[in-house]
């Protein structure tokens, strides 16, 4: 487990939403953490500390609760939709050796053949993997790929001791060639068009001036 997951929780002991503002206002985030059988526990959480952990997808946290650890995943962020400000967590039991389900990003390295683009269909792949050890990341190499080429979720080298839940038949990437859009012919015909619009407008006014 990495040390910097390693968070001071204080337990919360006021609910509602003012509770929670105020909570919010001394640099703290309200969250709950539940499952394994045990009663909803509301504690709150450092927003600094928590906000780094969260760049990663599928943050593990070791709560330190009242002196006792405690590993917990976290399953849902409600964030502020206009400040983007983190307003509550909702954190799910986890213990070392269980497997959970998380989506895990799909990276892709490498370029393609040249002249061809490679498109990621799929973004995340949904993995059943160790609660302690889940992958930050699937990595796929599109290094050289010709055009029509397709990567299946099935051929997508899995992090050890991952199993892959999402269907294997799943497209993930699909490797093109952009379409050329020939603009030569267009362009003539509607300066063509422009001019012979030009000389009728002219004609009619020299008409009207006669």
């Amino acid at each position: 487990m990495d040390e910097d997951n390693k968070v001071v929780a204080d337990t919360r002991e006021s609910f509602g939403k003012g509770a929670a503002r105020k909570l919010r206002a001394t640099g703290k985030i309200p969250a709950v953490v539940y499952g394994h059988g045990t009663e909803p526990r509301h504690i709150a959480l450092p927003a600094h500390q928590i906000g780094l952990i969260l760049r990663k997808a599928n943050a593990v946290l070791d709560l330190q609760i009242e002196g006792k650890s405690q590993l917990a995943l976290v399953k849902d962020v409600q964030k502020d939709p206009v400040h983007q400000v983190i307003e509550h967590l909702d954190l799910i039991v986890i213990k070392k050796g269980e497997k959970v389900q998380v989506e895990v990003p799909v990276h892709v390295e490498g370029e393609s053949a040249p002249g061809t683009i490679a498109d990621v269909d799929q973004h995340t792949l949904s993995l059943e993997v160790e609660a302690t050890h889940i992958p930050e990341n699937v990595v796929v190499s599109v290094e050289g790929l010709e055009e029509g080429t397709q990567i299946l979720a099935g051929a997508v080298v899995l992090p050890k001791g991952a199993t892959l839940l999402t269907d294997p038949e799943a497209l993930v990437i699909n490797v093109h060639t952009p379409q050329k859009v020939d603009l030569g012919e267009e362009a003539a015909e509607a300066a063509a068009e422009g001019e012979a619009t030009e000389e009728a407008a002219e004609a009619a006014a020299e008409e009207a001036a006669e």
